[in-house]
């Protein structure tokens, strides 16, 4: 079967080659991928700014999805013919994450899906939103879930409450149809008007340029009297968590969600309000199989569509980790396979 492997770290050894199909084991499936989509963690997992352990040759991406080929002994989830999405973190079905949970991730401690099979345990593969192809499903299992985790299940979102999210990234891009489809209030930054023209169309209520407004989190309190919103999601880190925290109402809640600009947090906890407005910081990365079940279901009831940047055939890898690279894409980036 076709994959592409990483032979040594760089995305010029990202490179297509024959491997051998695997065959289901008692309680796997065996699963055809049809598409893939690409993660911020994907280009630096390849780059090696990650985790520079890593064993190689290594089958790359975390986020899948496909049909079932085969099923594996004793399993009873899944029939041949079931349209299913990977779930990223592979034993966390539900409730809190914890170690044991959170010592297999696809695309990390264990093979990516960038291949035309792989098989994975039963629990660790959700059923498909039946209103989206498979393209559109590879997008979830990281973006979207981290997305839903972080509005629903960490910040309580409610009806009628203000969320800001940055840039046109996969996670802001899904919190913000997932805010939008709750009822809440958008805000959104971006770095230019062309992008901001399409945040708007997504359905974002007021979006702030930062290149206009380098101080935007002045912007953010002019749009909301003052108070600040009740929830922000910050993906780029160094750069932008001081102005996240000042962005945020008393008893506000800030979710780190990325650091594409880097992981130190320059904080100061008085400057930054994080006692006296009783401020609220939350790591967020991804979410349970349960989540996981729940968002595709928001997803089919609300027909949310995932926006996807463009699709790169297999042959045309090392262009799309290139796109990621460059950081001026809207949405995410899929590969078919």
């Amino acid at each position: 079967m076709k994959a592409i492997q990483l032979e040594q770290f760089g995305l010029a050894h990202l490179i297509a080659k024959e491997i051998p199909k695997p065959n289901p084991k008692r309680g796997e499936v065996l699963v055809r991928i049809k598409a893939v989509s690409l993660n911020y963690l994907d280009l630096i997992m390849a780059n090696g700014t990650f985790n520079k352990n890593l064993v190689f040759p290594y089958t790359p991406a975390s986020d899948g999805s496909g049909l079932v080929e085969a099923i594996g002994e004793e399993v009873t989830r899944w029939k041949v013919g079931d349209r299913v999405a990977v779930q990223y973190v592979q034993n966390w079905t539900k409730g809190k994450i914890d170690r044991e949970s959170n010592l297999i991730r696809v695309g990390w401690q264990s093979p990516g899906v960038m291949a035309e099979y792989v098989c994975l345990p039963e629990h660790g593969l959700v059923k498909a939103p039946e209103n989206l192809s498979f393209e559109e499903t590879a997008t979830l299992p990281v973006a979207a879930l981290t997305a839903w985790h972080a509005l629903i299940n960490q910040a309580n979102l409610q009806l009628g409450q203000t969320v800001l999210v940055q840039g046109t990234g996969g996670v802001s891009l899904f919190a913000l149809q997932i805010a939008k489809a709750a009822g809440a209030r958008v805000i959104a930054t971006t770095s230019n008007n062309e992008k901001a023209e399409r945040l708007k169309a997504l359905g974002a209520d007021a979006v702030i340029n930062y290149n206009e407004h380098p101080q935007w989190q002045e912007k953010v309190l002019a749009l909301t009297g003052g108070e600040g919103v009740d929830i922000t999601l910050d993906i780029a880190g160094t750069k932008t968590i001081a102005q996240s925290l000042l962005s945020v109402k008393e008893n506000g809640f800030v979710g780190t969600t990325g650091f594409i600009s880097g992981a130190d947090l320059p904080l100061n906890i008085h400057e930054h309000k994080i006692n006296m407005s009783f401020l609220r910081i939350q790591g967020l990365a991804v979410g349970s199989a349960e989540s996981f079940t729940a968002l595709n279901r928001a997803i089919e009831i609300n027909d949310i569509h995932p926006v996807i940047d463009r699709v790169y055939e297999l042959d045309q890898v090392q262009e799309a980790y290139k796109r990621i690279e460059n950081g001026d894409m809207v949405g995410k980036i899929v590969i078919t396979i």
